[in-house]
């Protein structure tokens, strides 16, 4: 069980759990793979809070991922399997034939001395191999997809996930993803086989709010509660509801908007929404 539940011999033992990472086999990272990750806070480069809660946590050093598979027809094999504090799943070290390594995202079913590609032409579907969607048969299951060829994978990288490859029809490949979008990506951009690993990582539970602040994530103040002068949604004699419509400090409606930016061209390969069970208008 990857999972363990701690018994309440405290408050903070009460209702938590840890993630024991049964799949890491190599505990320190590659240095030749590591960079140095300094914390913003929340704020942009103008030295504003942008996001509020942001500070703290753990000191992490970034390890490079190699989301573009771009070392084709050369042979790696895994040599170890680590825990990355930067995201949710696991990371694999691969040592490819002329002696080079890679980081890559852990599916399922790659293990310690297994072998993986990555080829611009038709190769063994096997986890953790790498090609364009136009060589990877119908119905597999893939991650760490690209939108855009070349540009590197920016879809289904977090733990758990993966997307359903699902058709293929002229230079448009469907797939769907884990919430529910139905979009069409262009059959030469690359996808790995399988899903990403440590799927157990949704089941954790912190039990307390130190944990929260090991992440650098601190407590956020409701906007009711604060003065009039610093949230749309403070002040008032007593307690209030806000007496108005929900907005962040700086009058930006929260609630019932669209969050995703407009006008994108991909958008016209979405066929059906997340949030839409109806099919949309393709153009073409």
């Amino acid at each position: 069980m990857a999972i363990r539940v701690h018994k309440p011999t405290t408050n903070g033992r009460r209702n938590s759990s840890v993630n024991i990472h049964v799949e890491v086999t190599k505990k320190s990272p590659e240095k030749s793979l590591l960079r140095p990750l300094n914390k913003k806070g929340g704020r942009n480069n103008q030295g504003k809070i942008t996001v509020r809660g942001r500070g703290g946590g753990h000191k992490r050093r970034y390890r490079v991922i190699d989301f573009k598979r771009r070392k084709d027809d050369v042979v790696g094999k895994v040599i170890g399997i680590e825990y990355d504090p930067n995201r949710t799943c696991h990371i694999a070290l691969i040592e490819y034939a002329d002696g080079e390594r890679r980081y890559i995202l852990h599916p399922i079913g790659l293990n310690v001395d297994d072998e993986v590609l990555s080829s611009n032409s038709a190769i063994e579907p096997n986890p953790g191999c790498c090609m364009p969607l136009e060589f990877i048969p119908t119905g597999l299951q893939v991650h760490a997809i690209e939108l855009e060829p070349g540009k590197g994978a920016s879809v289904c990288r977090s733990a758990g996930s993966y997307g359903q490859l699902t058709n293929k029809e002229g230079r448009w490949a469907t797939i769907v993803l884990p919430s529910g979008e139905i979009r069409q990506i262009s059959i030469n951009c690359r996808a790995t086989l399988g899903q990403v690993g440590n799927t157990d990582h949704q089941l954790v539970k912190l039990g307390k709010a130190g944990r929260n602040r090991w992440l650098g994530r601190k407590p956020k103040v409701r906007g009711m509660a604060k003065s009039h002068d610093v949230h749309p949604l403070g002040g008032g004699e007593g307690r209030s509801k806000g007496g108005r419509t929900p907005a962040s400090a700086s009058g930006v409606k929260s609630k019932g908007g669209r969050t995703r930016p407009r006008g994108k061209a991909s958008d016209a390969r979405i066929l059906r929404r997340r949030k839409s069970k109806r099919y949309g208008q393709l153009k073409l």
